[in-house]
This record gives structure tokens, C-alpha cells and sequence, in this order.
């Protein structure tokens, strides 16, 4: 997904500026001019999320109770293969790679 943040688009390089570029700058600008850069003071700003985004939170919410790592599950197999008897499905093992490798090349 590509976002256009104030006419920047994806072919637009940004340019760094050198040092001698910011020592040879004139003073900065004065508090009074700095102010009206930020816009009028006491305006209420309002952000609207889309129901997409909603979800997504929501989701993320949910996700944040689970563990990131099920421990028992780990173990189980560390023991399984310490001992020699994890059986590896090949046949689940490629289809899991041919899925995995359309989902990212399509």
C-alpha cells in the first residue's frame, strides 16, 4: 500500500542537506513567525478511523492476551526431537512452503 503524504510520491528522492548547507543558513526565524507556521492556537483538531482500522485494533487487542510463544508446545517438540521420534509430515511441510510462497510472490 502506497501513501502520498503531501504530494511526496514514491519516485521523489529526499535531499540531505551537508554541513556547510547549515552553517551558511541565516538566523533562525523569529517565535512570532514560528507560531503562524503551526496554525491557529486553540483549533480543535479531529481524527476518524475507518471501521478497517477499528477492527485492526481491536484484533491487536485480543492478540496482546495470547503469549507470543507456547512453551509447553515447545518443550513437547524439543523432547520429541532429543528422543527421535518427531515425525516430519514432508507432504504438509511442502504444501505449507508452496502456500507461504504464493502468499508472498503471488
Amino acid at each position: 500500500m502506497s501513501v502520498d503524504l503531501n504530494g511526496i510520491g514514491p519516485g521523489q528522492v529526499n535531499t540531505t542537506r551537508t554541513q556547510a548547507d547549515k552553517t551558511t543558513n541565516k538566523a533562525p526565524a523569529p517565535a512570532a513567525d514560528q507560531t503562524k507556521a503551526q496554525g491557529p492556537a486553540g483549533r480543535d483538531e479531529n481524527v476518524s478511523l475507518s471501521s478497517q482500522a477499528k477492527n485492526l485494533k481491536q484484533l491487536e487487542e485480543k492478540l496482546g492476551d495470547y503469549p507470543e510463544m507456547d512453551d509447553d508446545r515447545i518443550a513437547e517438540i524439543r523432547s520429541a526431537l532429543d528422543n527421535g521420534t518427531y515425525k516430519i509430515d514432508a507432504e504438509k511441510l511442502a504444501q505449507k512452503m508452496l502456500e507461504m510462497d504464493e502468499s508472498i510472490f503471488g
